[in-house]
């Protein structure tokens, strides 16, 4: 990728301090296919990190979603500075009615690259991703909205606080999840799930950045129950039908369509949610 392309308009409202980080002085890599020379390198720093504890899908599974290249884009993107790893973070633009989804799924910055504004421009990047899905299908200049899915902050890991601080800072809200109870699917492998009786959803809650209405602060129904459905749309291409067939991933029980609901700060402390039971 084109360092050139990475302009300030694209920043969230709260990341000034990235635009006094030049760009230009990383080299980025736009990774589309397993057999792209800097995959394994990508892959296995995002392994290292969020492997351990199911929090990213396997090698094989990453691969088939980027084999889907149609209306459904995932790319690792990595910024080297010289030889070293300096950020990766991997996402998906989702081409869906209304405009483009995009899933930002994990972030890694290396030690010396935290706090210098260049997490920003990960976060930002994307959304040149989904300008380019959105030509591809022939909906340039449609909305553009990203979507992270965020734990909930028990108070067990210091991190997850930092994280949602860090979102809510440059500007993301959450949506309301008193209203919108979401799940991520099981991660787990297949083997995993069985012998444990079943999928086992996680309850998680969405993060967003309506790109040109950051400062809205409510979110209808409708818009909701579509990024939803872009997420269970990138998910069910490879996840079993009878795992996204678990009742806390059912589209029913979101809001109407013509419903409001509330957009509030990341760190907003919020009730956890049991996730239903098959039974």
């Amino acid at each position: 990728m084109d360092a050139a392309l990475l302009t300030p308009d694209l920043l969230a409202p709260g990341d000034g301090k990235s635009a006094t980080l030049d760009p230009a002085q990383f080299s980025w890599s736009q990774i589309r296919s397993c057999d792209d020379p800097y995959f394994e390198t990508a892959y296995a720093a995002l392994w290292r990190e969020f492997g351990a504890a199911h929090e990213i899908e396997t090698r094989e599974v990453l691969a088939a979603r980027m084999r889907e290249a149609g209306r459904l884009r995932y790319e690792i993107l990595l910024a080297r500075r010289g030889t070293e790893i300096a950020a990766v973070r991997d996402h998906t633009a989702i081409a869906c009615h209304g405009g483009i989804i995009v899933h930002l799924s994990h972030l890694l910055v290396a030690p010396e690259w935290r706090r210098s504004g260049l997490a920003g421009w990960m976060r930002a990047a994307p959304i040149l991703t989904a300008r380019e899905i959105a030509a591809a299908t022939g909906t340039p200049g449609c909305t553009v909205t990203l979507v992270g899915e965020m734990e909930y902050d028990d108070g067990s890991d210091p991190r997850k606080a930092l994280r949602l601080l860090a979102y809510e800072r440059a500007g993301y809200l959450k949506i309301d999840p008193q209203t919108v109870r979401y799940h991520q699917p099981d991660f787990r492998p297949p083997e995993m799930i069985d012998a444990s009786g079943g999928a086992q959803p996680l309850p998680f809650h969405l993060i967003i950045r309506r790109v040109g209405n950051e400062h809205e602060h409510s979110i209808p129904g409708g818009e909701v129950r579509r990024i939803v459905r872009a997420l269970h749309t990138m998910y069910g291409a490879q996840f079993r039908a009878q795992d996204m067939a678990h009742p806390a991933l059912n589209l029913a029980s979101l809001p109407a369509d013509q419903s409001e609901i509330a957009l509030i700060p990341p760190s907003a402390r919020t009730s956890i949610p049991t996730p239903p039971s098959r039974l």
